[in-house]
Formats: structure tokens, C-alpha cells, sequence
């Protein structure tokens, strides 16, 4: 995954700041409205801390307050419209909520990213796991998280990448296949028998040593050897050059990534799924996963966590990047996840 600028905690702008870039009176209700958000989450922590509460009444009501909370927000980026402004204002909100929100771990995680990058590959451990890592508000903040539109939709990407991988791989033996930014390659040691029994080689490819350290120790559980799946240290932007990847990497059964795409911009991504659709053997797939702006809050990666690296776009930009691309309409199929967040693009070479 690129790297990309993360918030480190830190009291960037205080109100002052925001009132020299922001309308003050879009400051002072917004303001306001931070206040009782904290004050009632406030409450809610005392209760929490209460044995006998109702656990699924806490989750509504916090989910229903933040919920409402982030519709604010949204209407503060309606009103002010000016980008920077806005971006001034989610720093000031999440310096200001720290003191209650901080208590969930994958909250906390997701605002100070302390691998240094968005997305890395822990964290969508955590997302596949399901599984609050806090205590007290902490832990209903952590599921307030998990149960999003995206924290569903990441767990069933990897678990729709996991069919379509298993499908190609029980029609043909001895595929070659390429992993792009590849993470934890969760959906490579998962699975391990279809691997196996098909014969096939899986590339791996990331730039972060330690995702793949991680990738190849869960490999060894899974008992794949060097012959089945190997991971190489790599920057994957250096595809979009065709020859050098060709040269590198050389012809490919299936080529795929899950995430990655999402942080590129369009004009490089046009050139990058070019680049890999040439390197497919006649009738190999490339497979694109794309998260779907229509089916998420964008504000909750905004402004409750500092996640805005992955870029809003929808299914008429998703089909344009690839007939930029030079990918044939005919070539190309699609399906969603269960969840309807993500979109899955094959595209077979021709």
C-alpha cells in the first residue's frame, strides 16, 4: 500500500484556527454540537461500566449518537464547502472527541495508523477477525466500527475473492497467479488445499516486510512450500510500466488485488490495469475489487477516524477506468458482495 500522510494525534489547529478558515457561526453550532455528542457518550460510558446493562441497548444508542453526529458532519462540509476549511474542521473534531473515542483500540488504530501507513495490513486483520479489542465504551465503539457498510464489506471481499480464486482454480491446473499489494494474503493460506491439488503458484507481492513475514508464517501453517506461493518485496506502482513488469514478473493466469486500487488516482490506475491486463495469458483473468461510494458513509472514515486515503468513486467511474484502460466491455463481468459495498471487476484476456 502507498504511504500516506497520517494524523499523529496532535492538537493541529485549535478553535481559533478553525474560526479563521470557517464561517463563525457554522463553528459555533458545530461546535455544539461536539459538546453534547461528548457529554452524552459521557453518560453512556457510566453505564458501561454498570454489569447488568443491556449490551445491544448501549450498542443502538451509541451507534444512533454517532450516527447523528456524523450527519453533522456532513452538513458542516455542506454549508462550509471549502476543503480546506473541512479538513481543518475533521482534525479539530477528532483532537476534541480523543478523550472518550481513544478508548476503542481500532478507533484510536485507524486515527494515529502506527505502521505508518492507511490500510495496512493489521488492520484489515482486525476487520476480517470481527472482534473488539477494547473494554468499557471501547468495546461498543470497536463494534460501532466492525458492523459499518466497509467493516462488513471487507469481510466479504476477502470471502468473495476466496470463491473466485477457488473457481478458476478447480477449471484449470498450474495457474500462474500474481498477487498485487498483496497484505496478509489471507485468501492465499485459506486456500491452501485448492492450492496445492491444483498445482498453481501464487506471486505475492507488498511492499511492507512486515505483512509479508506474516503472509509467509501463516503460509507455513497452511503447509505451502516455496512451490505454491512465495512473497517478493515490491513496489507495485512500478507495474504501470508494462515492460519492466512483463520483464520482472513475466506472463500471468490470474492477476488480482483487493484495496489497493482504491488509493490511485485515475489517471495512473488507467495506466497500471493496462499495464497488468497485458501481462495475462489468453484467457486469464484480472480481478479488480473496488469499494462503492454509493453504499458507505464516507464521513466516518473522515471525520470519526482519519482514513481518506482510498478515493470516492462509483460504478460509471469504476466502468470508465477500465475502457480507458483499453479493457473490452465483453471482456469484463461484475459482481458485488454481499453487503453491496465493494464491487468484484474479471476481466478475461481476449
Amino acid at each position: 500500500m502507498q504511504d500516506l500522510k497520517t494524523y499523529q494525534g496532535e492538537a493541529i489547529l485549535d478553535r481559533s484556527g478553525l474560526v479563521r478558515e470557517t464561517p463563525g457561526t457554522y463553528v459555533e453550532q458545530f461546535d455544539k454540537k461536539i459538546d453534547d455528542y461528548m457529554g452524552r457518550l459521557g453518560g453512556l460510558e457510566l453505564q458501561c461500566s454498570n454489569p447488568a446493562a443491556d449490551k445491544e441497548k448501549l450498542l443502538e444508542e451509541i451507534t444512533m449518537l454517532t450516527n447523528l453526529m456524523l450527519e453533522s458532519c456532513a452538513q458542516f462540509e455542506r454549508e462550509v464547502k471549502d476543503p480546506l476549511a473541512v479538513k481543518n474542521a475533521q482534525v479539530y473534531f477528532r483532537e476534541k472527541t480523543h478523550p472518550i473515542l481513544s478508548k476503542s483500540y481500532l478507533i484510536n488504530r485507524t486515527r494515529i495508523w502506527p505502521n505508518g501507513q492507511q490500510g495496512d495490513y493489521m488492520t484489515l486483520e482486525l476487520a476480517y477477525k470481527n472482534m473488539p479489542m477494547s473494554e468499557g465504551i471501547g468495546y461498543y465503539l470497536d463494534k460501532y466500527l466492525l458492523s459499518s457498510a466497509l467493516g462488513d464489506g471487507v469481510r466479504d471481499r476477502v470471502s468473495k475473492l476466496k470463491d473466485l480464486l477457488k473457481d478458476e482454480l478447480m477449471k484449470r491446473r498450474e495457474l500462474k497467479v500474481l498477487d498485487v499489494a498483496c497484505g496478509s494474503c489471507r485468501e492465499v493460506f485459506e486456500l491452501a488445499p485448492e492450492i496445492k491439488s491444483s498445482g498453481a503458484k501464487f506471486t505475492c507481492v507488498d511492499l511492507d516486510p512486515n505483512a509479508l513475514d506474516y503472509s509467509l508464517d501463516r503460509f507455513a501453517y497452511a503447509g505451502l512450500s516455496s512451490d505454491h506461493a512465495e512473497t517478493i518485496q515490491y513496489n507495485a506502482l512500478r507495474m504501470f510500466d508494462s515492460e519492466l513488469a512483463h520483464t520482472e514478473f513475466g506472463k500471468q493466469d490470474i492477476i488480482y488485488s483487493i484495496g489497493f486500487f482504491d488509493y490511485l488516482p485515475d489517471d495512473f490506475l488507467v495506466k497500471l490495469l493496462g499495464s497488468l491486463y497485458t501481462m495475462l495469458n489468453p484467457g486469464g483473468k484480472l480481478i479488480a475489487a473496488f469499494k462503492d461510494a454509493n453504499r458507505y458513509n464516507a464521513e466516518l472514515f473522515h471525520w470519526l477516524v482519519d482514513w481518506d486515503g482510498f478515493l470516492q468513486r462509483r460504478e460509471i467511474d469504476f466502468e470508465k477506468i477500465l475502457r480507458d484502460a483499453g479493457i473490452p466491455d465483453n471482456a469484463i463481468s461484475m459482481t458485488r458482495v454481499n453487503s453491496g459495498s465493494i464491487l468484484f471487476y474479471s476481466a478475461t484476456k481476449q
